[in-house]
């Protein structure tokens, strides 16, 4: 079957992440001294395209890479991981500081460069005959140049969407989250939505997940994944459209010493897996949780 399964075009960025790790976070003025720093790669697209590879998912990693000496990490690790690099830019790469507590919690500080340029002209020379999907991420849609990815859906319309709006959902201009939540493909669906609990509850004012799912479900007339850390994920489903059913599917507790960064791009990317193998949602989920866990767990 996976012979025969179409390319998911996944856009977005590439990003050098700086992983600080802090006893706690500092005050204003305050003088910490950090446990340790290390540099790894990252970005939801990246993340969620590097998930997809370990299943076998054929995809193309839509990930533009610029100048300076985190392009330079990047072009170092393509090379070793076999990855062609999307399109190169004559601007620098930015890189994200994470900074990571010692039960795992992460605050970040992004510099934007390169990584976060999209120009919909890049993709006339993609195979559309092959291709069936597109993801893409909320923080990506955010910069100035997310209007062309938004352009760029609209102009493709017979394939499906899988949307990750992440943790400045509110931050997106709502021109553009309206027109991906109202962008239907050739079934008449919506973006499949996947976002944490704190996303979902602060889009759209509800306190509890279930009934977010409904509302947001509502809006997209698809199938979606709300995270819920530890606790595992809840799943709202339109599979059976006179009856949609939503379920929560319990996580297993991670061992060791904690790092989340990246679990919900892994989430996400064995959820799209799982999905394209023609896997049932609540057992996507389940195979989500656990990776999800085996990611965090040092």
């Amino acid at each position: 079957m996976l012979n025969d399964m179409k390319n998911i075009l996944v856009i977005g960025s590439t990003v050098v992440d700086v992983i600080l790790r802090l006893p706690y976070l500092p005050g204003r003025g305050e003088d910490v001294n950090i446990l340790s720093s290390s540099y790894q790669i990252g970005g939801c697209a990246y993340n969620v395209y590097q998930t997809l590879r370990k299943f076998n998912i054929p995809g193309v990693l839509c990930s533009p890479l610029g100048t300076g000496r985190f392009a330079d990490f990047i072009s170092d690790h393509f090379i070793k991981e076999g990855i062609k690099p999307f399109v190169r830019l004559d601007v620098e790469n930015g890189c994200c500081y994470c900074l990571i507590e010692p039960d795992g919690e992460r605050s970040f500080l992004s510099q934007h460069g390169a990584e976060y340029i999209f120009n919909k002209s890049w993709m006339k020379n993609i195979d559309y005959s092959i291709t069936e999907d597109i993801f893409i991420s909320g923080i990506d849609v955010e910069d100035p140049t997310g209007i062309e990815i938004v352009d760029f859906i609209y102009e493709h319309e017979e394939l499906s969407l899988y949307f990750a709006p992440g943790p400045r959902i509110l931050h997106i201009d709502n021109n553009k989250i309206n027109a991906i939540l109202s962008r239907r493909d050739k079934y008449g669906r919506g973006p499949f939505l996947h976002l944490n609990e704190r996303e979902a509850l602060l889009y759209t004012g509800q306190s509890r997940a279930d009934d977010a799912a409904k509302i947001l479900s509502g809006l997209t007339l698809n199938d979606l994944v709300i995270t819920l850390g530890a606790r595992g994920s809840y799943a709202f489903s339109k599979v059976n459209k006179d009856k949609p059913e939503g379920f929560f599917i319990q996580s297993t507790p991670a061992l060791g010493e904690i790092n989340t960064l990246g679990a919900g791009d892994v989430h996400l990317g064995t959820v799209i897996a799982c999905m394209k193998m023609g896997i049932p949602i609540r057992e996507a989920c389940i195979k989500a949780n656990e990776a999800a866990v085996k990611k965090i767990s040092i």
